[in-house]
C-alpha cells in the first residue's frame, strides 16, 4: 500500500482525546463522516462513537493534486477535477456503503483560490451526490487544533500548532489546557494562515531538483509571512514549557524515514517526539537524495518525492521562527476534528470541551 493509501479500520484513531460516550448503543451505532479536500490530497474519514472517544470504522486517501497550477491560474484544470471526481466518486460509494448518517465534507485552499470553484462543486454534487463546503482559514485551523490538541504536552506552558497543508499553512499558538475544561476556540491565542504551501511552493522554486540554494530560498520566503505573526507572541521560556505540534504530510514523513520504517505505519508515527536536532538530521538526508532516490524512499515514494522537501522548507521557517528542542508528531488533524465537532454537537460525549467551537 501506498503512503498515501487506506487507513486499517478500525484501528481506534480516535482514543487519545480520552473523550467519553453516552446514549447508550443506538448512539454509538451511528456512523459520522469527514471529508477533507484540500489542494494535494482527498480524504476520508468514518467512525462511531466509543467509550474512549471515537472508533474508525474505514478511511480512504488518495493524492489528487487539485490545486495544481492554481496559483499562477486561478482556475481549477481539467485534469485535476477529473481525478478530484473520481476518488469523490469512491469517498461517496464507501459513505453509503458503511450508512453515514451524519457527515462534513469541506474544502480548503484550492477551492478558496479557484475562480471556477462553483462550477467544480456544482459537478461534484451532480457526478458523486456529494455536497462541498468551503470553509475559511479561521475554521481551518480550528478544526485541526481541535484533532490533534490531544497531543500536547499537558506540561507545556504553550504549542505552536502547524499544519502543512498542499496550498496553505496553518500556524496555531494555543495556550495551556490546565486552566479548566475549555474548548479549543478559547485555548487559541492567535491563528495565522500562510498563503504557502507544499505544492504552490514546489511550483514556483521546484520540487524535483532542490539544491541549498534554492531550499534556502523557500525557506526565506515562509520566514517573511511569519515575521510579524512571531513577534506578536511572548517569550516562549525555558524550553519544557513549550513546544511544536505538527500534523501535515511533511512532519508524519520526516517521523517515518526517522524511524526507519520498511513502510509508513501510522501507528507507529502518531504521537511520537522528535528533537530538534533529529529533524535536523533527517532533512539534512532528504537533501541530500536526488530525486529518484527520494522516490525509492519506502515513506516517500512517487507521491511526495517533488514535495517532501517544499514541506521541509516550510517546517525549518517554523522551526526558526518558533525555536524548541523537541516537536511532536501528529498522523490526525482536521478530520479528527470535524468527527469530535459533530459528536460534541450531537451530544454523544459528556465532555464538551473537547469541541472545536
Amino acid at each position: 500500500m501506498s503512503r498515501a493509501g487506506v487507513h486499517r479500520a478500525e484501528e481506534g484513531a480516535g482514543k487519545a482525546g480520552r473523550h467519553h460516550a453516552e446514549g447508550g448503543d443506538a448512539s454509538r451505532a451511528v456512523v459520522y463522516a469527514a471529508l477533507d479536500l484540500g489542494t494535494n490530497n482527498c480524504r476520508l474519514l468514518m467512525a462511531r462513537p466509543s467509550c474512549d472517544g471515537f472508533r474508525v470504522v474505514d478511511a480512504f486517501s488518495r493524492i489528487v493534486r487539485l490545486g495544481e497550477g492554481v496559483s499562477s491560474t486561478r482556475r481549477l484544470a481539467d485534469d485535476a477535477i477529473s481525478r478530484t471526481i473520481e476518488a469523490l466518486k469512491i469517498c461517496s460509494h464507501k459513505m453509503a456503503h458503511r450508512g453515514v448518517k451524519r457527515a462534513r465534507l469541506i474544502a480548503t485552499e484550492a477551492c478558496r483560490a479557484a475562480e471556477n470553484r462553483e462550477e467544480f462543486m456544482g459537478r461534484v454534487e451532480q457526478e458523486t451526490g456529494l455536497r462541498l463546503e468551503i470553509i475559511d482559514r479561521e475554521t481551518e485551523a480550528a478544526l485541526a487544533a481541535a484533532g490533534c490538541a490531544a497531543l500536547a504536552d499537558p506540561k507545556a506552558e504553550s504549542v505552536v500548532l502547524f499544519d502543512i497543508g498542499g496550498g496553505s499553512t496553518e500556524v496555531v499558538w494555543l495556550d495551556a489546557a490546565r486552566q479548566g475544561r475549555r474548548s479549543i476556540r478559547k485555548r487559541i491565542r492567535s491563528w495565522l494562515s500562510l498563503p504557502v504551501g507544499v505544492v504552490n511552493l514546489s511550483e514556483r522554486h521546484g520540487g524535483r531538483d532542490v539544491n541549498a540554494d534554492s531550499y534556502q530560498r523557500m525557506v526565506d520566503e515562509v520566514k517573511d509571512h511569519l515575521v510579524s505573526f512571531a513577534a506578536s507572541l511572548p517569550k516562549t521560556g525555558e524550553p519544557r514549557d513549550f513546544h511544536l505540534l505538527g500534523t501535515s504530510g511533511t512532519v508524519t514523513t520526516l517521523a517515518g524515514v526517522h524511524l526507519g520504517l520498511p513502510r509508513y505505519d501510522r501507528r507507529a508515527v502518531d504521537g511520537i517526539w522528535m528533537s530538534s536536532d533529529q529533524v535536523s538530521t533527517i532533512v539534512s538526508r532528504l537533501l541530500a537524495m536526488n530525486y529518484s532516490e527520494r522516490v525509492a524512499s519506502a515513506c516517500i515514494g512517487v507521491e511526495r518525492a517533488d514535495l517532501v522537501l517544499s514541506g521541509c522548507a516550510i517546517f525549518d521557517a517554523i522551526r526558526h521562527m518558533f525555536p524548541s528542542d523537541r516537536v511532536r508528531v501528529a498522523d490526525r488533524g482536521l478530520r479528527e476534528g470535524i468527527l469530535m465537532q459533530l459528536m460534541v454537537e450531537d451530544g454523544v460525549w459528556h465532555d464538551r470541551a473537547v469541541g472545536a467551537t
